[in-house]
């Protein structure tokens, strides 16, 4: 919902520093694997007990990264297995934080673990699938964007899902009833997906 009006926050200095990136010659790919290694790095971190600033950073650090790798492609040039990467990396981190906050106390985290995790799942089949049939018929939009693939809106996107981690990485007493609220309203942005595939490619 939010990731249209970040754009024109975000798009300007990602571009420069992407640009001076690329001077520099760092690959996008590389700059994608760098900020899924940092997200991982936050998981890692999470699962061990800590919180606070150390993983929120991480955190920020991962999604900086994975805003400069398509400026860095943009600057390079852009190639299809970029965009294949960048959205691999995207869903391994996704599921990296839920899960380490399960594997961080299974007992009280694993319910509300596993229905996010699982809202995740339903919610990223109907993005790669409304995806895969919008290049299929050609369609283009750049309301989220240059990317590789076709972006659809919705009530939960990027921005929510950094917004979410960052207060559960800051407050892990938070997880439980946030993970709940935030796997319902994944679940919903999914429905809402499914009633726009059905409008547009019957």
């Amino acid at each position: 919902m939010l990731d249209g009006m970040m754009r024109g926050v975000i798009d300007a200095p990602l571009n420069r520093g992407g640009r001076w990136l690329a001077a520099r010659g760092a690959s996008a790919d590389l700059v994608t694997v760098v900020g899924l290694v940092l997200g991982l790095a936050a998981a890692g971190l999470v699962a061990i007990g800590c919180s606070g600033l150390e993983v929120a950073a991480l955190v920020l650090a991962s999604r900086l990264a994975d805003g400069l790798d398509g400026a860095v492609a943009r600057a390079r040039g852009k190639s299809d297995f970029g965009g294949y990467l960048d959205i691999v990396c995207d869903f391994a981190f996704y599921g990296a934080i839920p899960l380490a906050f399960v594997l961080a106390d299974p007992a009280l985290n694993g319910a509300a673990g596993a229905f996010l995790l699982a809202s995740f799942y339903v919610n990223g089949a109907t993005f790669l699938g409304y995806a895969v049939l919008a290049a299929k018929r050609g369609m283009e939009t750049r309301s989220r964007g240059e990317k590789s693939l076709y972006f659809t809106a919705g009530l939960l996107e990027g921005t929510e899902t950094i917004l979410f981690f960052l207060l559960i990485a800051m407050v892990p007493a938070l997880f439980v009833p946030a993970a709940w609220i935030f796997g319902a309203l994944c679940l919903v942005t999914a429905l809402a997906r499914v009633l726009l595939a059905a409008r547009s490619f019957r």
